[in-house]
Formats: C-alpha cells, sequence, structure tokens
C-alpha cells in the first residue's frame, strides 16, 4: 500500500512540483494550500507524512506544526518542514516544534523524495517497499508476495497488511486498538474481535511454513511478532 503523502503548500507552481516527483516515486498525494484545509483533510484520513510549507496563509506552518504535535492522533506523525528561511536559527525553531527533517528552497526534487523516502523507513517501514525477512518467512510488498521457508503463502489483503506491520515493528506488544488504526486505518470502525480473526486466518496460513509461531499471543495484551520462543 503505498505511503500517502500530505503536501500544504499554498504556491501552485511549487505544490505541482512536490506533487509530481512524488507521484513519479510511486507515493500517494493529497495536496492543501492551507492549514485549515490540511486539518479537515488529515480528520478524514490520517496521512503517512506531511510535507508542510513554513509560510502559508492564514495559521503559518509553524503554528500548524504545534497543532500536530500537541493532538496525541497526530503527535507522531513524520513531518518536514519545507521554508526559504535557510538560517540556522530558523532551522533549530523548526525542529524544536517538532519537525523530524527540513528543506530550504530552492530544492533538489531528488533530495525532497530522498528525504521522504528516508523518514517514512525510520517512522512508517510498513509503507515502503522493502521487503523484510524474519526466521524464514519473507515478505516482498513491491511484488506482494510472501514465503515461508521457501514456499509461498497465498494471503489477502487485510492478512497481507497486518503481516506487514507486525514483520516491520518486531518484539513489540500490540494492542488489538493500534492494530485496527494501523492496518484497518483510524477512521474504520469495526469490533476489536475482527482482529483476532484475521490473526487466526494469517496463523492458518503460515503453518504449513512452520511460521505461525512467530505471531505470539500476550494475554491481556495483544500480538506480538517475535523469532524468540515465548
Amino acid at each position: 500500500m503505498p505511503a500517502l503523502i500530505l503536501v500544504v503548500e499554498d504556491e501552485p507552481a511549487i505544490q505541482s512540483l512536490i506533487e509530481v516527483n512524488l507521484r513519479r516515486a510511486g507515493l500517494e498525494v493529497l495536496l492543501a494550500g492551507d492549514a485549515e484545509t490540511a486539518h479537515k483533510m488529515i480528520n478524514e484520513v490520517l496521512p503517512s507524512l506531511v510535507l508542510l510549507d513554513w509560510m502559508l496563509p492564514g495559521m503559518s506552518g509553524v503554528d500548524f506544526a504545534r497543532r500536530l504535535r500537541s493532538d496525541p492522533r497526530t503527535r507522531d506523525l513524520p513531518l518536514i518542514m519545507v521554508t526559504a528561511r535557510a538560517e540556522e536559527r530558523d532551522k533549530i525553531e523548526g525542529l524544536e516544534i517538532g519537525a523530524d527533517d527540513y528543506i530550504t528552497k530552492p530544492f533538489s526534487p531528488r533530495e525532497m523524495v530522498a528525504r521522504v523516502r528516508a523518514l517514512l523507513r525510520r517512522h512508517a517501514p510498513q509503507v515502503t517497499d522493502a521487503p523484510v525477512e524474519i526466521a524464514g518467512l519473507r515478505l516482498d510488498p513491491a511484488t506482494h508476495r510472501v514465503t515461508a521457508q521457501g514456499e509461498t503463502v497465498t494471503l489477502g489483503p487485510t492478512e497481507f497488511r497486518l503481516l506487514h506491520f507486525l514483520m516491520t515493528h518486531t518484539e513489540r506488544v500490540h494492542s488489538r486498538t493500534v492494530l485496527l488504526d494501523q492496518v484497518w486505518g483510524d477512521h474504520v470502525f469495526v469490533e476489536e474481535r475482527t482482529v483476532d480473526v484475521h490473526i487466526r486466518r494469517l496463523r492458518a496460513q503460515l503453518e504449513a511454513g512452520h511460521c505461525d509461531q512467530l505471531i505470539q499471543t500476550v494475554r491481556g495484551s495483544g500480538y506480538r511478532f517475535s523469532a524468540n520462543p515465548e
């Protein structure tokens, strides 16, 4: 599933330049010309990353960044500031308010895409196309293929997303609520028991390759992906 990038930029030429290059890189893009429009978009769907211009009409990019960091839902949302302010004190201010990276105008589109991809790898590896392999289980997002001990495993789209998230966040215990938000989306309202159903399906599909035990149940807490036996 491609990463969704929200671009908050009021200059049409720069907005178009960013959009074209992100789409060429295989990423999905949402466009907003001001902070209020961006906020409404985020309320509808949580993006994978925000590219935020410093100078915006109405609420500034800096104030919008503070708003994002003060909301528990968007507190950890990857954020790159894009601005013509090149002085050190401006960069420091941008980082101190919670930006993860800083791009100065004019910028190289290739560098911009590289920075976006690097930040996605750090914060949301499940939205990248990098293959992941653990204990004989291999998942390739680009080809949508899974193999267990060399044998092909056929997964449905939900089980594939669930396995991808677990394999890119190993050794952590994930509650059912977290898995629903990360795999189904934070605006999809289904019962928590849905997670249990899909975990059972996923384990059944991995059983033939003896990889089902990599998905561990943590009683009272949720699920964990681990190559280490319980």
